[in-house]
């Protein structure tokens, strides 16, 4: 069974085709990359395939259920969510703050169950800081959980922004550059969290130019050239393969 699987996707702007045809496959709790160079349509296959955008054609799927016309929080409560390139943080909410907005369907957001039922709201609040200590702990933040958002370095806010969508228990996440602007020494954090979240369950679709971080994250890869998946496999084939030396960055990967 895949975790997301996507047949036939094109999608047009301004009479221009930006997908032809592209295709992807995830398997449950597999990392899987999406490569390719600049223009190439990777992140606008992402954000179909999170329903940011919808589709002009194809079929999106997910663990057997027709995802295609799903809207991106119905998606998303499904348990398929995405990450973005630029952290989308709330700035001036404490990193705690950010972890705790993002769970779903919260008691307190009934202005009726705020006032009828506090001690509801309380005991559910005390729950949900909890777990997003955890996760907090997990990812090496516990430290500037009281800290507002917009005092956090580059690689911290990618981290961050993991953090919040592991708050809403997931069992795939889309990560859309996750290393973009990382210091080199996060890097290497990210990746082992990465890994340590698959052990634990969760599959990944990443969308990446850091090929040392493909290499070492990814079970297979996809290559995508003008809208269209040229080839996948294993990271080893995938630099080996002439036409992807070719089509990505004019012959050298």
């Amino acid at each position: 069974m895949s975790a997301l699987n996507a047949m036939g996707i094109k999608k047009s702007f301004g009479g221009q085709r930006v997908l032809d045809d592209a295709w992807i496959d995830v398997p449950e709790q597999w990392i899987v990359g999406l490569i390719g160079p600049n223009g190439a349509g990777k992140s606008t296959f992402l954000t179909v395939l999170s329903k940011f955008i919808e589709p002009d054609a194809g079929v999106i799927t997910s663990r057997n259920m027709d995802v295609t016309t799903r809207s991106p929080h119905a998606l998303s409560r499904a348990g398929v969510v995405r990450t973005f390139q630029v952290p989308h943080e709330f700035s001036e909410l404490s990193v705690m703050q950010n972890m705790m907005v993002a769970v779903k369907n919260q008691a307190g957001e009934s202005i009726w169950q705020a006032l009828l039922l506090p001690h509801r709201v309380s005991a559910e609040e005390k729950v949900i800081r909890a777990r997003a200590g955890e996760w907090l702990e997990f990812l090496g933040l516990d430290h500037v959980a009281a800290n507002a958002a917009r005092n956090l370095s580059g690689g911290q806010k990618k981290l961050l922004e993991l953090g919040r969508a592991l708050m809403t228990d997931p069992y795939l996440l889309l990560l859309d550059e996750p290393f973009a602007g990382v210091a080199p020494g996060l890097v290497d954090t990210i990746i082992e969290k990465i890994l340590e979240l698959q052990k634990r369950g969760l599959g990944f679709l990443i969308v990446e130019h850091n090929m040392d971080a493909v290499n070492a994250l990814c079970n297979t890869v996809f290559v995508m050239e003008r809208g269209r998946i040229l080839t996948d496999g294993a990271p080893q084939k995938i630099v080996n393969d002439p036409r992807v030396l070719e089509a990505y960055l004019g012959g050298k990967l």
